[in-house]
């Protein structure tokens, strides 16, 4: 099983939706909930990115544990639509990520990606649904108002 591709692409997918968490943070820092609970999100994926890249190792890859930083931008409503839409749609192909890394895992019998997996899998599927939330509130407020 080639789970050092695997873990290769979990940790390059983790990266950007923690970064990209860090980016909507900044651009919406006027809206509080955004702001920090973005923030407690992508510490979350930025946990999840030294987790992997700790358990690389053992697959044979080197993987840099430190995420990426974050930039600042403005803000609008469309601009919060967009970001909002685009974190959804990054956490749904995440937990998927882990939804096939655990299946593999399972397969295969390794109990360290398996548990690593499940550790990670619950948080990113709360991100998802933080999004999703978020989304259709602002698009009632922005869209309808």
């Amino acid at each position: 099983m080639k789970f050092g591709l695997v873990l290769e692409e979990m940790h390059r997918s983790e990266n950007d939706l923690a970064h990209h968490l860090l980016v909507v943070s900044e651009r919406h820092k006027v809206d509080h909930e955004i702001y920090h609970l973005a923030r407690d999100l992508a510490r979350w994926s930025q946990q999840h990115v030294r987790d992997i890249a700790d358990i690389a190792k053992n697959y044979g890859q080197d993987l840099d544990p430190e995420p990426r930083s974050e930039a600042g931008l403005m803000e609008t409503g469309m601009l919060l639509l967009r970001d909002l839409r685009e974190l959804y749609l990054k956490a749904c192909g995440v937990s998927a990520d882990w939804e096939l890394l655990a299946q593999a895992a399972q397969g295969m019998k390794d109990q360290n990606l398996l548990g690593l997996a499940q550790k990670c899998h619950p948080q990113t599927i709360r991100q998802m649904k933080w999004a999703n939330g978020k989304l259709k509130e602002s698009a009632t407020q922005i869209l309808v108002s």
